[in-house]
This record gives structure tokens, C-alpha cells and sequence, in this order.
């Protein structure tokens, strides 16, 4: 499965996020993490990283690793909006509430692979 995740509007926000995720040894274990420059806007040179893209393998759990971003933005001092996006499929990490963190679980493992676009 492939996930790509967006934090705010800072790249040291994403970095951070994505040194936490390799410390984890249950996200480090099943996923392949990499930082990756999005696709520009209009009249933007798009030279900043600002997308985490992850490659998951067997043994991923989603439960572990919507925790593991829940665990870091409470770290932070100004708790950034993280956006986990799979396939066509998009949900914001905001509140950090019960529901909302559920709600991630739920849309990470319902969405099938084929829904992601690549047929994988």
C-alpha cells in the first residue's frame, strides 16, 4: 500500500515527522519511508520537500501508524494539521479526538489497493 502524508505548511515539520516514524520500531518495521518533493503549483519551482511518501509492507498496521503521527503532533508545540492521503482517499489529522483517530484507522485499512490508481 502506498500512503503519502503532508504536515502544515513547514518542511522541518515533516522532516521531524518523518525521524519519529523511523524511530518507531513498529512503523519501521513494515514501512518504507521517503521524503519527496510535491508537484508545483502554478509559477512555483517546487525544490521543497513537503510530501512523506510510504510504502507499506506485510505486518503494517494501521492502528500503529495513525498512533505514531498521533504521538508526535503531541510533541509539538504548535500541533500542525497532518493530512494522510491513500489513493483518492484524504483525511486530516486535526483534533487528534477519538473519533478523528478512528476515523483514520477506518479509511487506512477499508480502502482497497486498486482504489489507489497504480491497480497495485
Amino acid at each position: 500500500m502506498r500512503l503519502e502524508v503532508r504536515v502544515g505548511q513547514d518542511a522541518g515539520e515533516l522532516a521531524a515527522l518523518h525521524k519519529w516514524l523511523r524511530a518507531d520500531p513498529d512503523v519501521r518495521r513494515s514501512t518504507a519511508a521517503e521524503l519527496r518533493g510535491g508537484v508545483p503549483g502554478p509559477e512555483e519551482m517546487g525544490t521543497e520537500l513537503d510530501v512523506l511518501q510510504l510504502v507499506t509492507g506485510n505486518g503494517w498496521s494501521a492502528a500503529s501508524f495513525v498512533l505514531a503521527v498521533v504521538a508526535w503532533r503531541r510533541t509539538r508545540h504548535q500541533r500542525p494539521r497532518v493530512e494522510i492521503r491513500r489513493g483518492d482517499t484524504t483525511i486530516a489529522l486535526t483534533e487528534c479526538s477519538e473519533e478523528e483517530i478512528e476515523r483514520a484507522i477506518r479509511m487506512l485499512d477499508t480502502v482497497r489497493d486498486d482504489d489507489e490508481g497504480d491497480g497495485r
